[in-house]
C-alpha cells in the first residue's frame, strides 16, 4: 500500500512522504508518523544508523521486525536521511515490470544465453552474477570497464504468461536512478513488440 497523502497528517517540513499511510502504520505499530518522528528523534536520534534505529523500535516498542524496518525507512524518508528509491548504503534502486505473453522457461533460457542476453540488453554488457538456477537472475551491468550497477530479473508465471520484473541496483545517485528508470520503462514497453 502506498502513501495516500490526503489521509496523512503531513508536516510542512517532511522531505519525502513515507510509503505506508498513517492509519496503516498506527494499526500495525501503535503510533502514527508524527509520533514515530518524535520517538525516534528523542530515542536513538538521527545520527544512529538504520540497524540501531530498527533494533530500538523492536526492543523498546515491541514492533515486529518487518514493521520496525518499515518505520525506520519511513522515518528516514520523512527527515531526509533516505530519499525515495535510496537504499541504506546510499545507492539507489529502480524497478520496472511487464506482463508478457510468454512462459517463464523460455525467458529464463533467453537470459542465460550470452548471445541472446547481449542482444536484449545492448548497448551495456551483462555478465551472470547469480547461479543459473537462482529464482531471480542477477547480472553485472557494465559499459566497458565502468560498472553500471547490478540488474536482477525475476520471472513470475501468471497463468500462461509471465511477469518480468527488472530491478536495477547500486545506482550512484537520484539523477542516475531517474535516467535508468526512464530507460527501463522504454525497455519493458518494447518487450511485447518484438
Amino acid at each position: 500500500m502506498t502513501a495516500d497523502l490526503g489521509a496523512m497528517d503531513m508536516s510542512d517540513d517532511w522531505v519525502a512522504p513515507p510509503v505506508h499511510d498513517d492509519d496503516l502504520v498506527r494499526a500495525n505499530t501503535g503510533h502514527g508518523w508524527q509520533e514515530w518522528v518524535r520517538l525516534l528523534d528523542s530515542g536513538p536520534g538521527r545520527a544512529a544508523g538504520h540497524t540501531e534505529q530498527a533494533r530500538w523500535v523492536r526492543e523498546e516498542h515491541g514492533v515486529d521486525g518487518w514493521w520496525a524496518q518499515s518505520v525506520v525507512v519511513g522515518y528516514e524518508r520523512i527527515v531526509g536521511i533516505r530519499l525515495p528509491g535510496q537504499r541504506a548504503d546510499g545507492t539507489f534502486t529502480v524497478s520496472r515490470s511487464r506482463l508478457l505473453d510468454a512462459d517463464a522457461g523460455s525467458w529464463r533460457a533467453r537470459l542465460l544465453d550470452d548471445g541472446a542476453r547481449a542482444t536484449l540488453f545492448a548497448p551495456p554488457t551483462t555478465s551472470l552474477r547469480s547461479k543459473p538456477d537462482a529464482r531471480s537472475l542477477r547480472f553485472d551491468l557494465a559499459d566497458g570497464a565502468d560498472s553500471l550497477g547490478i540488474i536482477a530479473v525475476a520471472l513470475d508465471p501468471v497463468a500462461e504468461r509471465v511477469r518480468l520484473t527488472l530491478t536495477h541496483e547500486k545506482l550512484p545517485d537520484a539523477a542516475a536512478a531517474e535516467r535508468w528508470k526512464d530507460r527501463w520503462a522504454e525497455w519493458v514497453a518494447d518487450l511485447g513488440t518484438e
